[in-house]
């Protein structure tokens, strides 16, 4: 297991042009505007939020009905948990931050919900008979003990939400800042070792020299003086 997570983590992430890490870093920023503008609204991504929050409590119905309870606010967390995990495990930078910062979104929203336990100003939706609709966060709350301190830890868990967005934002920024400086490093290539005249033949300034023979010039043979003639 461990060798597998360290096989991951020693695997670059997937590249991303400057425009698209540009384009993302924008959106993101817009809606965090967007979401502080709210106070703790109802933002356009919790249409679906609400929809899979619904189907949890279908899914973990069929596990009791504690599960059951608890199963809108799981299966709310797990989905962009899990689409999180999976595109980290494949190194894609955009997948992997999308799903992330929208992990944290659902934060805020589950902190709106368990701020309305006692107040129960919120509307209610079901998906079974309405006259059975019931707070999720006041029961949970209520067999925990933990009632009268809904507003606080609605708090705590918006807070951690903020900081996980904001968190994705900084690390998204961060990639960016480290593609620009990749870019500023010159390459170093090895110095080839193939000559001029063996990479262009036949170039200008570049001819093959001659080639010496190796062969032995025949050996000069210096002709003999003749003798003096005798004396008369």
């Amino acid at each position: 297991m461990l060798e597998f997570l360290q096989s991951i983590f020693d695997r670059p992430w997937k590249p991303v042009s400057r425009p698209v890490l540009a384009a993302w870093l924008i959106f993101y920023v817009w809606f965090l505007i967007y979401a502080f503008n709210a106070h703790g609204g109802y933002l356009f991504i919790d249409s679906a939020n609400l929809i899979v929050h619904e189907g949890g409590h279908n899914l973990f119905y069929w596990f009791g009905p504690t599960l059951g309870l608890w199963g809108g606010t799981l299966l709310q967390w797990l989905v962009p948990f899990l689409l999180a995990v999976y595109f980290f495990t494949e190194r894609q930078t955009s997948g992997f931050v999308f799903s992330l910062f929208f992990f944290f979104e659902n934060w805020l929203y589950t902190a709106t919900y368990m701020a309305d336990a006692r107040s129960q100003v919120l509307p209610l939706v079901t998906t079974g008979d309405p006259d059975f609709v019931e707070h999720d966060f006041f029961k949970i709350f209520s067999s925990l003990g933990v009632l009268d301190h809904d507003t606080q830890i609605a708090a705590v868990v918006r807070a951690l939400g903020w900081c996980g967005m904001i968190g994705c934002v900084a690390w998204l920024a961060l990639r960016m800042r480290v593609k620009d400086t990749q870019k500023t490093v010159p390459a170093t290539f090895p110095r080839s070792r193939i000559s001029l005249i063996e990479r262009y033949p036949g170039k200008v300034g570049t001819t093959m020299p001659a080639p010496v023979s190796n062969t032995s010039e025949a050996p000069f043979h210096r002709k003999p003086d003749s003798a003096p003639d005798a004396a008369d």
